[in-house]
């Protein structure tokens, strides 16, 4: 049997995985209702109601690292790549607008997504996802009674890989917050910055956007990421990227997804370009109408 094909075999008994995979002497997620824990929460909430950024370094111990790093390099051959020219709402020229307005600014997207259902359930990664210890504890950092796994088979829980010459450009996210955790990073490149609350739901604020994006404003923050970090940001107000990776290695980040409503499933056409294909449960969400939650420009 391949290693790619033994990823997807269940295996009985797997260890728990806060015991088995975080520092839980440094960070207590399995034991939330203990003082170091809810010291722990608070520090996480006052740095995203800050900055809409935090970053747990070393959140993994030293051989789960080394188990959910071999896991992803295993699967990022099977990631579905995809080059293409987008601004940061993803959506199509308008050549009614002003040419410096943002949304007629666009720049090379080149990135890869290994699909959900490719993350076995016995691997260390899917393991950890599906802890609810786990899914608790980020909860509780983003000040949520309750958060609920993606009902998307395909986009709960992803590998993104940015090969050598690849980037993810300026852009905001359409969910709340995402959770992600860094398992390689580039000999080069592959800098995550971003600008906090450079938007709010009541005010787009193009013109500073735009000026990020000419390089006219010293408005973004670099964040340099090592593998094992844990990262939860608030992307829906903060435009951000990752430069463009150097050298010859890829650059690997799993991404959990989470909502604070059940049920959530990714649009078709969404899927279609991440990941090339769709699942079943597209075809009902095809046939629904799409609600935001907000009426900003994705």
């Amino acid at each position: 049997m391949s290693r790619a094909a033994a990823l997807k075999q269940p295996a009985p008994d797997a260890p728990d995985a806060l015991a088995a995979l975080v520092d839980t002497a440094r960070y207590p997620v399995d034991e939330l209702d203990s003082p170091a824990a809810r010291a722990l929460i608070a520090e996480s909430r006052a740095r995203l109601a800050e900055t809409g950024c935090l970053v747990l370094r070393d959140f993994l111990r030293p051989d789960g690292l080394d188990a959910v790093a071999a896991e992803a390099r295993t699967l990022a051959p099977q990631a579905h790549h995809r080059h293409t020219q987008t601004n940061p709402y993803d959506c199509a020229d308008d050549p009614a607008l002003d040419a410096g307005d943002p949304r007629r600014m666009f720049m090379d997207r080149s990135n890869g997504f290994v699909a959900g259902d490719l993350i076995g359930p016995q691997t260390a990664l899917r393991r950890l996802y599906t802890d609810d210890g786990f899914t608790r504890f980020v909860a509780a950092c983003v000040g949520a009674e309750a958060i609920h796994r993606y009902a998307d088979p395909l986009a709960d829980l992803v590998i993104n890989v940015l090969r050598p010459g690849c980037q993810h450009p300026w852009h905001f996210d359409t969910t709340a917050f995402v959770v992600s955790l860094l398992t390689r990073e580039p000999e080069g490149g592959g800098v995550f910055e971003y600008c906090p609350g450079i938007r709010s739901p009541e005010h787009e604020n193009f013109a500073e956007v735009g000026a990020v994006l000419r390089g006219e404003s010293d408005r973004p923050r670099r964040l340099v990421l090592r593998p094992g970090d844990l990262q939860i940001f608030f992307g829906r107000y903060s435009l951000h990227r990752v430069t463009r990776v150097e050298g010859k290695s890829d650059r690997h980040t799993v991404i959990f997804g989470y909502a604070e409503k059940p049920g959530i499933v990714g649009r078709a056409e969404r899927s279609r370009q991440l990941f090339g294909r769709v699942a079943p449960v597209h075809a009902a969400e095809e046939r629904a109408a799409l609600v935001r939650a907000d009426t900003l420009t994705d």
